[in-house]
C-alpha cells in the first residue's frame, strides 16, 4: 500500500505488510484519551515516556488515522518491533506538525 506523503502518511510494516499511519486530528483526540490525557501539554509530556502498552495505543490511532482501522483494531504489542513502531509514530508527528 503506498503512503501519501502529502497528507502526512508514513508507512508502517506490521506483520510483513505496509499500512499507511496518519496524525489526523481523529487520531490525535484518540491518543489523547487513550492515554488519559486532558490537554496537549499533558500528552507532550506523556509521548516523552511511553511504555510499550502506550506506544500501541498510539499506533493504533494512527493506523485509524491512516484508514486501517481492522488493523488498528487488532493490534498486539507482538506484532510489531518497538524500535519500528518509534520510528513511524516520530515520523507521522514530524510530519503532521510541519510548517
Amino acid at each position: 500500500m503506498s503512503v501519501n506523503g502529502v497528507r502526512g502518511e508514513v508507512s508502517l510494516n506490521v506483520g510483513g505488510k505496509a499500512y499507511p499511519i496518519c496524525l489526523t486530528l481523529g487520531a490525535l483526540a484518540e491518543i489523547e484519551t487513550g492515554l488519559g490525557c486532558d490537554n496537549l501539554k499533558e500528552l507532550d509530556i506523556r509521548m516523552r515516556n511511553l511504555s510499550a502498552s502506550d506506544l500501541v495505543t498510539v499506533l493504533r490511532a494512527l493506523l485509524s488515522g491512516g484508514g486501517a482501522e481492522d488493523i488498528a483494531a487488532n493490534l498486539k504489542q507482538t506484532d510489531i518491533q518497538p524500535a519500528t513502531a518509534a520510528t513511524a509514530v516520530a515520523q507521522a508527528f514530524k510530519l503532521a506538525l510541519a510548517v
